[in-house]
C-alpha cells in the first residue's frame, strides 16, 4: 500500500474515533437527505397546486357568457409559472420572483405572489434545499473534520518524524486531502439521491443534471483542498479553525449578501412608482381615441378610410372601434414592450456584476450555475414574464379583432334598449383561445447559461491545487 493510501486510511481512523465529527457528519448527511426529499415533496406541492389554478382560471374563463369582446379584454386572465424538476434541488429566484400574472388589455402587469411576499423573513435566509445545504453547510463540516489533518502534525512533532522515515510532504498532503476528498464524497451523497428522485420526472433533462453535479462535486473539492491548505500553512489547528472559519464567513456569507447591494448600487432600477408615471406620461404623448381631434388617430382614422374606399367609417365593412382597439393595443403594447426591456436590462447588468462577485467567491460562482442549469434564475424568470407578455397580447388583440368583425358599429355605439344585447357574441368564441403553454428552455440553453459559473469554480479549483505546490515545499523544509 502507498504513502498516500496510508495517510489517508489513517485519518479517516482518527475521524472515525472522534465522535462529535462522526454525530456532525450524521447530522449533515441526514440533514441534506431531509433537504432533497423535503424540497421535492416540497415543489411537487407547488406544481400540482399552480396547475390546479391554472386548470380553473382557464375553466372560469371559458365558462363566461355571451359578452362584448372588450368585456373579456378587461376581464382578463390568470396563469401561472409552471416549474422545471431543477427548482426540487435550487428553486432559485422563484421564491422573490413572484409565480402568478393577471393578464388584460392595456396593460403588462407583472408576476405576484412570490413566497417571501406570503411567508416569514426567515425565508429571505435560505430555503432548506440540497442546493443550500451543499452550498453553506458541507463547507462548514469539511472545516471542521480537516483544519488539523497537517496542523495537527506540527503539534504533535510527527511531522519531522515522518518526513525523516522518508515519507514526502507531497504524499502527506495528498494524503489526508484524498481522506477529506472521500468525506466530502459522502457529503454529496444524498444530493444525489435528489437526483434519482429528480430523474424520474417529466422535463428531467440529463445536461444540466450533469452541470450541476459536476459544480457541487468541484465546489467540495475546492472546500477540501482549501481546508487542508490552511492547516498546513499554519503551526497550530486553532489558529487553523478560526483562519478557515474568517473564510468560510467572508466567501460563503459576506460576499453573496453583499454582491446584490453593490450590483443594485451601481445600477439603479427604477422603482414601480416611478416606472408607472413615466408610462402613463408616453402613454398620453400616444394620443387619445376618445378625441377627435388628436393628430395620430385623426391620421389613422383617415389611412383606415382609403384602404376600404370609404368616405365614413358607418360605411367601413368593420367595426371601427374594434379596429381602434387593435391600434391602441399595439401600441400601448409596444410601450410596454420597451420599458420591460429597460427594466431587465438593468436587472441584467446587476446580474453580471453579481456573477462577477464569483472571482471573489467559490460560493456565488455555484449558485449561478446552480441557478442557470436548474432554470431558475433571472434568464429563466425573464422567459416566463416574456411568453406571458406574447400570449397576453395574442389573446387580446384576438378579442379585438372578434369586435371588429363580429360586433357592428351600428350596434357598438347604439344606446336604447336592446343595444347591450346585440352587442354581444357568442361563448363560444372564448374556447377558440387557446390555453397558456409555456415553453421551458431546451437542455442546450440552460448547459451553455451555466458555463460561466462553471468556468469560474473550475479556475478555483485549479488554482487551489496549485497552491498546495508551495506549501508541499514549505513543510518540506520542516526536515532541517
Amino acid at each position: 500500500m502507498s504513502a498516500i493510501s496510508l495517510i489517508a486510511r489513517d485519518e479517516l481512523r482518527l475521524m472515525r474515533r472522534n465522535r462529535v465529527a462522526v454525530i456532525a457528519f450524521a447530522l449533515l448527511v441526514l440533514l441534506t437527505l431531509a433537504a432533497a426529499l423535503i424540497s421535492w415533496s416540497h415543489q411537487r406541492s407547488i406544481a400540482e397546486t399552480r396547475a390546479r389554478f391554472q386548470a380553473q382560471a382557464s375553466e372560469a374563463f371559458e365558462a363566461q357568457p355571451d359578452r362584448h369582446p372588450h368585456r373579456m379584454v378587461h376581464y382578463g386572465n390568470f396563469i401561472f409559472r409552471p416549474l422545471g424538476p431543477l427548482a426540487a434541488f435550487d428553486p432559485g429566484v422563484d421564491a422573490f420572483a413572484g409565480n402568478s400574472m393577471f393578464l388584460e388589455g392595456h396593460r403588462q402587469n407583472s408576476a405576484n405572489f412570490g413566497d417571501v411576499r406570503q411567508s416569514s423573513l426567515l425565508v429571505r435566509f435560505g430555503q432548506l434545499t440540497p442546493a443550500f445545504v451543499l452550498q453553506v453547510i458541507a463547507p462548514l463540516l469539511l472545516i471542521f473534520l480537516g483544519y488539523g489533518a497537517v496542523a495537527r502534525e506540527r503539534e504533535r512533532g510527527t511531522l519531522r518524524q515522518m518526513l525523516a522515515q522518508g515519507v514526502s510532504a507531497r504524499a502527506l498532503i495528498l494524503g489526508k486531502l484524498l481522506a477529506l476528498a472521500m468525506v466530502a464524497a459522502l457529503v454529496g451523497l444524498p444530493a444525489m439521491i435528489a437526483f434519482l428522485l429528480i430523474a424520474g420526472q417529466p422535463g428531467a433533462l440529463a445536461g444540466p443534471m450533469l452541470v450541476i453535479a459536476i459544480g457541487y462535486a468541484a465546489y467540495l473539492a475546492l472546500w477540501a483542498i482549501i481546508t487542508i491548505l490552511i492547516s498546513g500553512l499554519v503551526k497550530r489547528g486553532r489558529d487553523a479553525l478560526l483562519a478557515l472559519l474568517a473564510l468560510w464567513a467572508v466567501l460563503v456569507i459576506l460576499v453573496p449578501r453583499i454582491a446584490p447591494d453593490v450590483a443594485s448600487q451601481t445600477h439603479m432600477l427604477p422603482t414601480r412608482l416611478e416606472t408607472d408615471i413615466a408610462i402613463a406620461h408616453d402613454l398620453h404623448k400616444l394620443g387619445d381615441s376618445h378625441n377627435p381631434d388628436d393628430p395620430f388617430f385623426t391620421a389613422f382614422k383617415q389611412r383606415t378610410l382609403q384602404q376600404y374606399g370609404v368616405t365614413r367609417v358607418e360605411d367601413l365593412p368593420v367595426n371601427y372601434k374594434g379596429l381602434l382597439a387593435v391600434e391602441g393595443e399595439k401600441l400601448t403594447s409596444r410601450l410596454f414592450d420597451d420599458y420591460a426591456d429597460r427594466s431587465f436590462g438593468v436587472q441584467r447588468a446587476q446580474s453580471r456584476l453579481t456573477d462577477g462577485f464569483g472571482i471573489v467567491s467559490p460560493a456565488i460562482s455555484l449558485r449561478q450555475l446552480s441557478m442557470a442549469a436548474a432554470g431558475t434564475d433571472l434568464e429563466g424568470h425573464r422567459r416566463f414574464l416574456t411568453q406571458a407578455e406574447a400570449y397576453r397580447y395574442d389573446m387580446v388583440q384576438r378579442l379585438n379583432r372578434l369586435q371588429a368583425d363580429a360586433v357592428s358599429y351600428a350596434n357598438d355605439t347604439a344606446s336604447d334598449a336592446g343595444a347591450d344585447q346585440r352587442k354581444r357574441i357568442s361563448a363560444g368564441h372564448w374556447h377558440e383561445i387557446p390555453p397558456f403553454r409555456f415553453k421551458a428552455a431546451s437542455a442546450a440553453e440552460l448547459v451553455k447559461a451555466s458555463l460561466p459559473g462553471l468556468g469560474l469554480l473550475l479556475s478555483w479549483l485549479i488554482l487551489a491545487a496549485l497552491a498546495l505546490v508551495p506549501v508541499a515545499r514549505h513543510l518540506q523544509k520542516a526536515r532541517s
